[in-house]
């Protein structure tokens, strides 16, 4: 088959790669143009358009599917695009051109949208898997063409579980075309009703020891690597200067003994952070305007610590 590949982050590429080693000719690659990334505000180029390059596999860049682009692919007429976290959506002009398949990293229709990975850990999920789905003009709503479940590890973060999901999925997604190629797929239309997965943002990331550990931890496991975990020293100092990013958290060993929510406490050499029923092991965490450090190097440094909660400082 004659494909056009649409991706742009680092979860594309795995896919990218797998088409673009099969029997299929990916004869473009549809990615968002450079964006400027870091402090210097650089202009750099997505993953996919890094990977295409290598590949030799020529690039188109739209930050939209309209105009020009649009009349690009109608011109390559692909047989089939294939699609892995693109960050555009397909108007009637561009699904008219050939059918668009999905990797989405979920089971459909559950969390629909740009964050499936990310809320499937906070709401503390301990299954998940990939769907490859054919677009149409719904949020992910599309008729389903394959589905593959996999277990959550209990201590996987966002950044991990999406990794192995991107890498996993490839080899979904080619085999889904291989079957499609021969015509040995049947579509399943999805629910109407489903979960949602919208993007997250800083707010998103806070934790609040206010609430029980088990939901304190899958928000951190959540927001890990992006948009980060962070939470408020108590103290009297504006909010900008009493946020600290926590950025490595685990559960307590067991038989720890009880912290009050929010109170840090050293206990056989492991900083013990209170959650509302229990307590968390917090290894490294970044203070306001400093670089990680270990949390017994922090509290050696700031001792007596302690984290706010929504509903007010710790006793």
């Amino acid at each position: 088959m004659k494909i056009v590949f649409a991706g742009t982050p680092e979860p594309a590429v795995p896919s990218l790669r797998a088409l673009a080693g099969s029997s299929h000719q990916v004869v473009s690659v549809l990615t968002r143009p450079d964006a400027p990334l870091g402090r210097k505000r650089v202009l750099t180029p997505s993953p996919v358009k890094r990977a295409a390059l290598e590949l030799g596999i020529p690039v188109l860049e739209a930050d939209r599917l309209r105009g020009d682009v649009l009349t690009t692919l109608e011109e390559l007429a692909p047989d089939l695009i294939a699609v892995v976290a693109y960050g555009a959506l397909a108007g009637p002009r561009a699904l008219a051109i050939a059918p668009w398949l999905n990797l989405h990293f979920s089971l459909l229709p559950d969390y629909r949208g740009a964050a499936p990975v990310q809320h499937a850990l906070i709401d503390g999920r301990e299954t998940t898997g990939v769907t490859v789905f054919r677009l149409d003009s719904g949020m992910d709503t599309g008729p389903i063409l394959h589905q593959r479940a996999t277990p959550i590890g209990p201590d996987e973060t966002a950044g991990q579980l999406l990794t192995r999901l991107a890498a996993e999925g490839a080899g979904d997604l080619l085999r889904t075309v291989d079957l499609l190629a021969s015509g040995g797929l049947e579509e399943q239309p999805q629910p109407v009703t489903g979960s949602h997965a919208p993007k997250l943002g800083s707010a998103d990331a806070r934790l609040d020891f206010g609430d029980p550990a088990a939901e304190v931890y899958n928000r951190y496991r959540g927001v890990t690597p992006a948009p980060g975990a962070w939470t408020l020293l108590a103290g009297g100092e504006p909010e900008p200067q009493r946020r600290a990013k926590l950025i490595e958290l685990m559960p307590a060993p067991s038989g720890s003994p009880e912290v009050p929510a929010g109170s840090l406490l050293v206990h056989d050499g492991r900083v013990l952070a209170g959650a509302a029923d229990g307590a968390l092991e917090l290894r490294l965490i970044a203070p306001p305007g400093k670089r990680a450090m270990t949390a017994a190097d922090f509290l050696r440094g700031r001792p007596g610590a302690r984290f706010e909660t929504q509903t007010g400082d710790p006793a």
